[in-house]
C-alpha cells in the first residue's frame, strides 16, 4: 500500500485528492496538513466526508512527511513548493507539485511572470513535467513531478497532435478558455462571492495568465520551435470545468477524416482521452468529477482554420486526478487505479 501525505489537503484540489485516493486500491492518505484547521479531523472540515475521512489534519512538517511516506502530493499556491522541496528531501520520498514552481524550465521565465524568486533551481532539471500521456516515460523514473495547470492540460491535449504532425501554423495558435470559480481556488476573494460570480461571464488576466509559458514551452518542444500563442481565460458561474477552444490557421488543406486520423494515431490507447463524434462538441457536464478530457473539432474550410475544443474538470484531469495518475505511473501500477469511473451526471 502506498502511504501518500497531502500538503494543503483542505482546498478544493486537495479535497479532491482526498476523495479520489479513498477510492484507490493500492494507496492511503498517510498524513495531510492544513494551516487553517490543524487538531480537527477532515469530516469536520468536510461533511461530505462523514465515515469515510477521519484522518487528523495536522501542522505541515515536510521532512518528518518524507520519512513517512512514499510520495507527498503538494497542492500550495506558487512560490512555497520551491521553498520546501530540496535534495535531501527527494532522496527519501517522491514529490508531485500541484503548484507552478517547475512547470516551467527556465527559472527566469518563472520569475518574470509570477513576479516571485525560485527558490530551488538546481531541480528544475529533474523535474518532469506531468501530463501524463505524453510524458509517461519520463514520469516513471521520476522523484519530481510536476503536475500540470488545468488550463495547460487542455490545451495541450488539444493542440499536440497538430503541432507535432505540422497540421497547423504553430504561430497562428488563439486560445480562448472558461472555467468554472472552483479554478480560483477557496481563498476569499470578491471575484469570486456569489453577487459577484452569478449571472455574470468574465475574461480575466488577459493577455497575461501565468499558464500562458507554460502553454508556451510545451508546445515549442512539440513544434520544435519557438511558439508564441494568445490565451484568454473566462470565469464563468458554475462550480467546475474547464470548455478550452482553440484556433489556429490550417498548413495545408486538411479533411476532417485525416485529422481525425492524426488524433487518432496519438490518443486511441489513451483511456482519460476521449474523441467526440463528428460535428460533436464536448461538454463540461459530460466529464464533470471525472479524469476525463474530451476533444472535439471542425475544420472550416472557409477560412482555412481548425477549431479545437476540449473539456476537462479543471479539479480532476485539471489537478487531482492527474496527479493520482502520475502516481500511479510512477509506481508502476495500473494508470486507471482509483480514477476508472464514469462522470456524475446531472451535477
Amino acid at each position: 500500500m502506498i502511504k501518500a501525505g497531502i500538503i494543503g489537503a483542505t482546498g478544493y484540489s486537495g479535497g479532491e485528492l482526498v476523495r479520489l485516493l479513498g477510492l484507490h486500491p493500492a494507496a492511503k492518505v498517510q498524513a495531510a496538513t492544513s494551516r487553517s484547521y490543524i487538531g480537527k479531523t477532515y469530516n469536520e472540515v468536510f461533511a461530505n466526508f462523514n465515515r469515510y475521512e477521519e484522518l487528523y489534519l495536522q501542522e505541515e512538517n515536510i521532512e518528518t512527511m518524507a520519512n513517512e511516506c512514499d510520495v507527498i502530493f503538494v497542492a500550495l499556491p506558487h512560490g512555497i513548493a520551491s521553498e520546501r522541496v530540496t535534495a535531501s528531501i527527494l532522496k527519501h520520498t517522491r514529490i508531485i507539485d500541484f503548484g507552478p514552481d517547475f512547470r516551467i524550465s527556465d527559472a527566469s521565465v518563472y520569475e518574470k511572470w509570477y513576479g516571485i524568486r525560485h527558490c530551488a533551481r538546481e531541480l528544475l532539471p529533474q523535474a518532469v513535467y506531468g501530463l501524463s500521456e505524453i510524458y509517461r516515460d519520463k514520469i516513471r523514473g521520476a522523484r519530481l513531478v510536476a503536475n500540470p495547470g488545468c488550463y495547460t492540460t487542455c490545451g495541450i491535449i488539444a493542440l499536440y497532435p497538430l503541432i507535432k504532425e505540422g497540421v497547423i501554423d504553430a504561430g497562428s495558435i488563439i486560445i480562448d478558455a472558461k472555467s468554472g470559480v472552483s479554478g480560483a481556488g477557496r481563498g476569499l476573494d470578491l471575484g469570486v462571492h456569489y453577487d459577484e460570480a452569478n449571472e455574470n461571464v468574465k475574461a480575466y488576466k488577459v493577455g497575461s495568465h501565468r499558464h500562458t509559458p507554460e502553454l508556451e514551452e510545451q508546445l515549442s518542444l512539440a513544434a520544435g520551435r519557438d511558439v508564441i500563442l494568445s490565451f484568454t481565460p473566462h470565469m464563468v458561474p458554475m462550480n467546475r470545468g474547464i470548455l478550452l477552444t482553440a484556433y489556429a490557421n490550417l498548413a495545408g488543406k486538411y479533411t476532417y477524416e485525416l485529422v481525425y486520423e492524426i488524433f487518432n494515431q496519438y490518443y486511441k490507447d489513451e483511456f482519460f482521452i476521449r474523441m467526440t463524434k463528428k460535428d460533436v462538441s464536448p461538454e463540461t457536464k459530460w466529464v464533470k468529477a471525472s479524469n476525463f478530457c474530451d476533444i472535439g473539432f471542425t475544420i472550416d474550410d472557409r477560412t482555412g482554420r481548425i477549431i479545437v475544443i476540449g473539456a476537462l474538470d479543471n479539479l480532476v484531469k485539471g489537478a487531482a486526478g492527474q496527479a493520482v495518475q502520475n502516481m500511479n505511473i510512477m509506481f508502476g501500477l495500473e494508470e486507471k487505479a482509483g480514477l476508472d469511473m464514469a462522470p456524475v451526471f446531472p451535477a
